[in-house]
């Protein structure tokens, strides 16, 4: 498929099939996903593949605490949401069979392989997902690309100590991710919600305009080429 495809629909996904993701299908996403961009080509991504039922359970009784602590709060209105509230409902449908999924893929890091940069600044440092993140897109992709759906979720790293023991990660490893990946109950995703470009980028300040109405309907406009064929 077309990778502008592939990244229009690639949403994530709630509701899994029970049907194994075979091992060449993963092998296959793992080997494209290998080369997302890194500082320094440090390559500190490595990953963990759980079927295993009774690590898959433990991991979703986990899971389960923190959700519904967050989903209340978002029920509540504590908590600030975009998403729509069937989506929501989705999600905590979700979080009571994660350990249905076929697989949970659990995303590693080598601290020694990051460099964040913006540890001295007064506020959350992410500089080093930057290390990380792209890898795990690129995963995600390449298995939209062969019909396997995924669901990113960072909830479960809250409790990493009980996750890198229950999966013998080593010391000097972080845990960043942990990704749902199966085939999907449902088709996928023809049109996601999100905001439009000329809300989201701005020009040489925060905030000023850089796509007018013009500029959107010429980027927008069918090509020359396309209208040819």
């Amino acid at each position: 498929m077309e990778l502008t495809d592939a990244m229009r629909t690639t949403g994530t996904c709630r509701y899994f099939s029970d049907q194994e993701v075979p091992d060449d299908v993963l092998y296959r996403a793992f080997d494209s996903a290998r080369f997302g961009p890194q500082g320094g080509n440090r390559q500190p991504v490595r990953w963990i593949v759980v079927r295993d039922p009774g690590l898959k359970k433990a991991m979703a009784d986990l899971y389960l605490p923190p959700w519904k602590a967050y989903f209340e709060g978002i029920s509540g209105g504590d908590v600030r949401v975009g998403a729509l509230p069937k989506t929501v409902t989705a999600a905590d449908d979700f979080a009571e069979h994660l350990a249905e999924v076929p697989a949970i893929i659990v995303l590693c890091a080598e601290v020694s392989g990051l460099h964040p940069t913006d540890t001295g600044l007064d506020r959350l440092s992410v500089v080093g997902g930057a290390s990380i993140y792209p890898t795990m897109q690129n995963l995600c992709l390449a298995l939209r690309e062969q019909g396997v759906a995924t669901a990113v979720t960072t909830l479960l790293c809250i409790e990493e100590v009980k996750i890198a023991e229950m999966l013998d990660i080593p010391k000097g490893f972080i845990t960043a991710a942990h990704i749902a990946v199966g085939y999907p109950t449902n088709s996928f995703p023809t049109k996601l919600t999100r905001s439009p470009v000329q809300d989201i980028v701005s020009l040489d300040r925060f905030g000023a305009i850089m796509f007018d109405d013009e500029a959107v309907a010429k980027a927008t406009a069918p090509s020359d080429l396309v209208a040819a064929g």
